[in-house]
């Protein structure tokens, strides 16, 4: 049986998009969330093979450093066409100075270069991965996906990193276009659209109860 989550949790994060997405879902449930950054942890090492583990890492580091309940996204843009880069090293593609223009540029040279320029050899994927940790070493661990197809050029100005050309399957604009509510709201509000909404809605029916 899922264990519950209630009062201060820490958001094993430094991404200032990841930690708005996620007090924004936390919102509802009464949970008051602080992050890794303004804890001033370090950054762990995520040395993972996966979205799961490298999620795993994260939320134990900062659930030992704290001794408080945490949990951390991983996640990132698969694409087909790619054999499923940039995967895990999404955020690593866009450098230190997390330049998503650039990383966004690569991914569609790489592309040019396959002659992908069709919606069938465009297609990509979100994927996130949440882990829950406690300090007793107790885990919870959640994926959630969503699948579309890579524009070019970008449009939109909305959300954070490879937003902007990425493409949700059933819908004519980006997640760069689309609003915080449109993309991660939780439903009745929000269709609970994007990846991290949907890992996220599968945790809170297993670990929150609404405030």
């Amino acid at each position: 049986m899922a264990r519950g989550l209630e009062g201060r949790v820490v958001i094993a994060t430094h991404n200032p998009g990841k930690l708005r997405e996620m007090r924004e879902l936390l919102a509802p449930y009464g949970v008051e969330a602080v992050s890794a950054g303004e804890l001033g942890l370090p950054e762990p090492d995520e040395t993972g093979t996966s979205f799961a583990e490298n999620a795993r890492i994260k939320s134990e580091a900062a659930a030992r450093a704290t001794q408080l309940p945490a949990f951390a996204d991983d996640s990132g843009l698969t694409v087909e066409a790619l054999g499923g880069d940039p995967g895990i090293h999404s955020a690593r593609w866009a450098a230190p100075d997390k330049d998503f223009a650039r990383a966004m540029r690569v991914i569609e040279e790489k592309l040019a270069l396959k002659g992908a320029t069709t919606p069938s050899s465009r297609r990509a994927a979100f994927v996130s991965a949440l882990s829950v940790s406690w300090p007793d070493g107790h885990e919870e661990r959640f994926i959630g996906r969503i699948d579309g197809t890579l524009v070019w050029p970008p449009r939109g100005s909305n959300g954070f990193g490879y937003d902007p050309m990425f493409l949700p399957n059933g819908h004519d604009r980006t997640f760069g276009e689309m609003s915080a509510g449109e993309k991660h709201g939780l439903p009745p509000r929000g269709q609970g659209l994007s990846h991290r909404a949907r890992a996220f809605m599968a945790l809170a029916a297993a670990c929150l109860s609404r405030a």
